[in-house]
């Protein structure tokens, strides 16, 4: 959804209003704000606060680099102090945004020569959205690890023929199981890049994995989120 930006929208270089709350399930939602003047790199993550909250959290950028408004994937943790604060928020309350921040992001030098493999678990696929929303034309596949396919976040964003879903607790994805498991049953081109995101079990399972295939630590490329 395209929200017209107004001149009162961003309170100052750090402060926006939050324009549109997309709710995705029950538990993960899309925070939009007008982007204005902000500039990022698609991989790139900011720093997000309340204000009058002491705490804030670092969420991946899932919107594009020429999108109009800047966006973030959030799932609300059962019994955690912040996500459950962001989940309460109403379109016009205010937010504190800070960044960019990081160098995670594509593969320049290899950018049309490799195939980019982005594997990602739960929210761990916010930084590929919004890498493949900035390219249009990339030629990649992304690898995405859920529990239940609903968990699949605006799927209908990739090419059905660029997506496998991995689906661990029920089977209507496209793999039955861990997306390690189908990592391990898959090959993959030598000239490949691979782009890792989400949690660090899953990351640190995969890089052993990649290097039993016969990857290094050259092809890879990652960021942990906890």
């Amino acid at each position: 959804m395209t929200i017209d930006m107004k001149p009162e929208v961003q309170i100052d270089a750090n402060y926006y209003k939050i324009a549109e709350i997309r709710r995705l399930t029950e538990h993960a939602f899309i925070l939009s704000m007008p982007r204005s003047r902000f500039k990022f790199v698609a991989g790139q993550h900011v720093s997000l606060s309340i204000p009058g909250d002491y705490q804030s959290r670092e969420y991946s950028i899932y919107s594009a680099e020429g999108g109009t408004n800047l966006e973030v994937l959030v799932k609300e943790v059962d019994g955690g102090y912040f996500s459950p604060k962001l989940s309460h928020l109403k379109e016009g309350d205010m937010v504190e945004v800070h960044g960019p921040f990081g160098k995670f992001g594509l593969d320049e030098k290899n950018l049309k020569n490799n195939r980019h493999v982005f594997i990602a678990s739960g929210t761990g696929i916010a930084p590929f959205h919004s890498m493949v929303q900035s390219n249009p034309g990339l030629d990649y596949h992304l690898i995405h690890g859920v529990r239940y396919a609903d968990e699949a976040y605006e799927r209908d964003a990739y090419d059905a023929g660029r997506y496998t879903l991995c689906t661990s607790r029920d089977d209507k994805g496209n793999f039955r199981g861990r997306l390690t498991e189908y990592l391990k049953k898959t090959d993959f081109d030598k000239n490949t890049s691979f782009y890792l995101c989400g949690n660090s079990d899953m990351i640190f399972d995969s890089m052993e994995i990649l290097s039993d295939k016969g990857f290094g630590r050259e092809n890879i490329n990652v960021e942990v989120y906890f």
